[in-house]
């Protein structure tokens, strides 16, 4: 599998890319480019078109995610085309939290089928992958957060998303980036 930043603009790898470690089985759902236009990229349920929260409270943006009951969104630190590579696991992954800038853990309700996709991306031809129905957990892992150039226009930041079934509801930090934006 190659890094998302060695694809040419604007292709991803969808469903392929399995490993059977000692975490149990992972699927690459995802691993490419999305537009975080207004600095947001969310995961939904594919049944209805996406209700990204505009809920952005003091404490989400300090957490960059916020979650409704079918919908995750999380905070990118550009408002450009970022790194997203979306990984489905039997269970929780052990992740060095230590390896990241930002780690966060939040869950949403898929029905099955879910959209990965940028704010303003759209709804009809936006990524698709097949996830166990029910409640899942999503850790976002942001990395490169420090890397970024004076206007924000350029940087290393990347995002891996973790994703796993679960009965978890919240959100919790497990690594807090302080540094901006």
């Amino acid at each position: 599998m190659r890094h998302p930043a060695a694809l040419p603009a604007g292709r991803a790898v969808i469903g392929s890319g399995r490993s059977n470690g000692d975490e149990g089985q992972m699927t690459v759902l995802f691993d490419g480019s999305l537009f975080a236009d207004y600095h947001q990229v969310y995961l939904a349920d594919a049944r209805d078109e996406a209700v990204t929260s505009t809920d952005w409270t003091s404490e989400s943006l300090t957490v960059r995610l916020v979650s409704n009951e079918n919908t995750l969104t999380f905070s990118t630190a550009r408002n450009m085309t970022v790194p997203v590579r979306v990984e489905l696991h039997e269970r929780q992954p052990d992740i060095d939290a230590d390896k990241a800038d930002h780690v966060v853990i939040g869950s949403f309700r898929s029905s099955g089928q879910i959209v990965i996709a940028g704010l303003n991306d759209y709804w009809p031809t936006a990524p698709r992958a097949s996830v166990p129905a029910g409640r899942l957990c999503v850790m976002v892992v942001s990395s490169g957060l420090g890397t970024l150039s004076a206007d924000h226009l350029e940087g290393q930041d990347r995002y891996d998303l973790h994703l796993w079934p679960c009965d978890r509801e919240g959100t919790t930090v497990l690594r807090q980036w302080t540094g901006g934006p």
